[in-house]
């Protein structure tokens, strides 16, 4: 059984882009959303799709199912969204032996930039890079199941940022 363990921050100015790849375009929905579990489509940039479940509702970790689905498939997934699809260009960037995750969102969350980390064990104590600003772990309304419901606001989450 797979686990996701992450923690999850808000991103504090540009430092981070000297580090980071090239990017790549996400577009994602959910399929299924409950309180304690989520059925969601995602469809790269690269042409690439993925179909991802996720059980629990513990803070730091969930289990989660991930599998490579046909892209014309995703794409008619998207048709049966609940809420709004997700649009954000994520960025790997290597810091202290850990690799995170800086998504940088657009559509009605334009302007939202968050950072999450994926750790082995809920022991893990990575160092945190001087461009992550608070930590939003466990914060529902940054979620991106909550953002694509539309529980929370975009405006509202880039003045908390």
């Amino acid at each position: 059984m797979a686990k996701e363990i992450e923690r999850k921050f808000l991103v504090s100015g540009q430092r981070w882009r000297t580090f980071a790849d090239e990017g790549i375009a996400i577009r994602q929905a959910y399929i299924v959303a409950q309180e304690d579990r989520s059925l969601r489509v995602r469809i790269f940039g690269d042409g690439k799709a993925r179909m991802t479940l996720k059980i629990g509702h513990a803070v730091l970790v969930r289990d989660e199912y991930e599998y490579d689905i046909d892209r014309d498939e995703a794409e008619d997934m998207l048709r049966h969204a609940i809420g709004n699809v997700i649009e954000k260009v994520r960025y790997k960037v290597p810091h202290a032996g850990y690799v995170w995750e800086v998504d940088v969102y657009g559509g009605a969350h334009h302007g939202l930039v968050i950072a999450e980390v994926e750790l082995a064990s809920i022991h893990d104590d990575p160092d945190l890079p001087n461009w992550v600003g608070r930590e939003v772990t466990g914060e529902s309304q940054y979620s991106n199941q909550s953002m694509a419901l539309g529980a929370s606001n975009g405006a509202s989450l880039r003045q908390l940022a």
